[in-house]
Formats: C-alpha cells, structure tokens, sequence
C-alpha cells in the first residue's frame, strides 16, 4: 500500500486526477470505477478541466459506478446517475453507452444485482477503482458486517450512513433506506484501487485503517488484502497517522 500525503483537498484531487489521466492516455479502453459524493467531486472538476484544456479524451472510456440508492430513478436529482451527469459526464466526451450505474429503480432489484456484476466480467473488470471512505468504515454502500466475499447486493443502509448523506436531501426521511452496491469482493477484483481521504471528520476511520487489524466490522480494512492500493489523503485526514 502506498501513501500519498497532500495539504489539502484542492491537492488530493489534483494528485487524483493526474494518476487518472496518466491512466486514459496509457490506456485509452480504460474500465475505471466511479464514486459519488463530496470527495471525489474535486478529481471530476479536474478530469473536466483537463478534457477541456488538453484534450484528454473519453471516448474509448467505460466506467463503472459503485452504487446507487433503491427506488430513484435516474431522473431523480438526488440520484447518482444524475450526480454523474452534472459532475462529470455531461461536461466530457464520453457515450452514454460506456456510463453504467446500477438501476435503483429496476422492478426486480436482487435481478439487477446479478446483471450489474455480470456486467463488470463482460467488460473485463475494473482497472482502476476510485474509492471514498465512510466514517464506519464503508466502501461503496458495504456497511460493517459485510462480508469480504460479497458481491454487487441490495444492502440497508446504516442509520449513520443516511445522517452523514442527509446533507444532499431536505431532510434524512427523504434519504433512501436501501441501496445497490459492488460488493467488497468485487471492488477486490480491481487491478488497481485509489482510496481518497479529505477532511477531520475522516481522521478517525482513516486511522483505523491504517493501523486497525482487518476484519468484517470495518469493511475498508479489505483494502490490506489487495496488492496495489494507494491511499491519498490531506492533512486534515492524516491527524491520527
């Protein structure tokens, strides 16, 4: 595992974005997994600036998000497919076709489970899988408890987890109970995972995993078992390390 300290989170970003970029011109085909939130929204205003301002092309680009919460649709704004398309893929020159999230809103969501992982196989899995880190220690929607064995799932989500991501909503009885997630072993089977950590409110879990042992209780602790791993993280993150 490798450690990559920065400043801030304008800095974090920018040592993100620079790894993805190098990544798209090595391997333009690239398959690269996406995350939602706040951490990551700094790399997307990179990627955006640099297909912009130096032609970084996405066209030959597939991607593969994380998650995406039970019963909205893709309309809905609080959805992750509409935060994808405000945030990155409406600004870059990337297929509808090449964008994939799983369907929050499919009839049979235990059946939309299994396409989403088949999925994943049918495009060769992940090569680089883009990753935050909840205060319990989730990665993805895969709250403590998961197994590490686990694959894409409907999970329920933590009482913490919908307070932490009330901020989105009006108020957290309009946060999702549920969820679509990768699962941990498929998150695992990444090539290469990035895990970005900003923030004080982070410092904790980020010390956990850093010095924690690995077990089911905090899921981000999985991480130690994958063999390329970097970790960036600001200073505000690092305060326990």
């Amino acid at each position: 595992m490798r450690l990559i300290r920065t400043e801030n989170y304008q800095e974090m970003s920018l040592e993100a974005g620079k790894i993805i970029v190098k990544k798209i011109h090595s391997k333009p085909n690239i398959t690269l997994g996406l995350a939602t939130g706040s951490t990551p929204k700094g790399v997307y205003d990179y990627l955006i600036q640099n297909h912009k301002e130096n032609g970084t092309s996405f066209e030959q680009v597939n991607t593969i998000n994380l998650d995406e919460y039970a019963g909205l649709p893709a309309k809905d704004p609080q959805s992750y497919h509409y935060f994808m398309g405000q945030n990155l893929f409406n600004h870059i020159d990337i297929s509808e076709g090449h964008t994939h999230i799983p369907n929050g809103a499919a009839n049979d969501l235990d059946n939309e489970c299994r396409r989403y992982e088949e999925l994943i196989k049918d495009l060769g899995g992940v090569d680089l899988q883009l990753l935050g880190i909840g205060q319990n220690g989730h990665i993805g929607f895969n709250e403590p408890g998961t197994p590490f064995n686990s694959r894409t799932h409907l999970v329920t989500l933590a009482q913490d987890t919908r307070e932490a991501n009330s901020r989105f909503f009006h108020s957290i009885t309009d946060v999702p109970t549920h969820a679509i997630t990768m699962g941990i072993a498929s998150i695992l089977d990444s090539k290469e995972i990035l895990l970005l950590v900003s923030g004080i409110n982070k410092a904790e879990a980020l010390s956990k995993f850093m010095n924690g042992e690995i077990s089911e209780d905090f899921p981000a602790s999985a991480l130690k078992n994958h063999k390329n791993v970097t970790v960036i993280a600001d200073r505000d993150a690092l305060k326990y390390c």
